[in-house]
């Protein structure tokens, strides 16, 4: 669907005004929604639509997904969990996974960034370099 540059417009507009401190506020966002599906403006359905992939754009860059070969410790996410909020901000859903392929090191997806020191990732460099 070809969106109108108007409507790309409005939606960033109204994108900007949802968010607070930097951050989404999931409340603002549903009276925004509300509001525009209650007075439906010329275009609304693809106001609506852009609206909608920028939420979705943003929740995706402020996901976090830390993997390790181990459980980690509580000290231990908690230091992970502070320098991720010293990089990216405050903000982040974090979920800490256990993925026991990796060997041994961390496996850490934010948004579209990969922090890969798992030694699976070292051994496969390894073996492509000969």
């Amino acid at each position: 669907m070809k969106i109108s540059k108007l409507a790309q417009r409005e939606a960033r507009q109204l994108f900007r005004t949802c968010r607070v401190n930097g951050l989404l506020d999931e409340s603002r966002v549903r009276q925004t929604v509300a509001l525009l599906a209650e007075k439906k403006p010329r275009g609304y359905v693809e106001i609506l639509s852009r609206l909608g992939r920028l939420v979705k754009l943003d929740l995706d860059q402020r996901a976090a997904r830390v993997e390790s070969a181990i459980p980690l410790s509580a000290d231990l996410q908690a230091q992970v969990t502070d320098r991720l909020a010293e990089i990216y901000g405050p903000g982040l859903n974090l979920s800490f996974a256990q993925n026991p392929t990796l060997i041994g090191g961390l496996r850490i997806q934010v948004g579209s960034d990969l922090f890969d020191g798992s030694v699976k990732m070292r051994l496969e460099r390894l073996a492509g370099s000969f």
